[in-house]
């Protein structure tokens, strides 16, 4: 199995987090992570918004509707997406999930939250009115040690061969 198979394997969503910091260094390579994401037509039109400051995670938190969480992590990111294109919240998808798969590489967890205030955190953040907030990510270290273990239906009720409902055989 490769290395990257097996981040996708044991890869969890948490909303917990240790009282620790992240380096600068991973928190630029989780943006770049989401910077690599390919997109639509190339547009790259995705801008990332790192969000550090206690009060400003706090403020996110308080927009959000099920994402409390965040103003325990170490940092967030907003992931905002030109909404013009059919296709951008595919694209924030992309850049999202490159970016998780590589903060839990690092050791750092994170997870997703998609709904919120989005005129409050656009306001808080001085985003462009162009842009639309995709969702924002919260990151740092677990509390405590833990086991990627997923409970996943089996590939064969999930995917099929040739047409709905073909039998996939392993």
């Amino acid at each position: 199995m490769s290395a990257v198979s097996e981040i996708i394997r044991t890869k969890l969503d948490y909303r917990s987090f240790a009282d620790r910091p992240v380096s600068w260094e991973d928190k630029l390579a989780v943006l770049d992570a989401g910077r690599m994401a390919g997109t639509g037509m190339n547009t790259q039109h995705w801008r990332f918004i790192l969000v550090e400051d206690k009060g400003d995670l706090a403020k996110l938190a308080d927009y959000s509707i099920t994402g409390k969480w965040v103003k325990d992590a170490a940092f967030a990111v907003v992931v905002l997406t030109n909404p013009t294109y059919p296709w951008h919240l595919l694209d924030a998808g992309r850049a999202i999930t490159n970016m998780m798969l590589d903060a839990w590489g690092r050791g750092i967890i994170s997870c997703i939250c998609t709904s919120y205030d989005e005129k409050a955190i656009k306001n808080l953040l001085g985003v462009p009115a162009e842009y639309a907030v995709a969702g924002f990510l919260g990151f740092g270290y677990p509390p405590r040690r833990i086991i990627g273990k997923k409970k996943r239906l089996p590939l064969e009720q999930v995917a099929y061969y040739g047409r709905f409902g073909g039998q996939i055989r392993r």
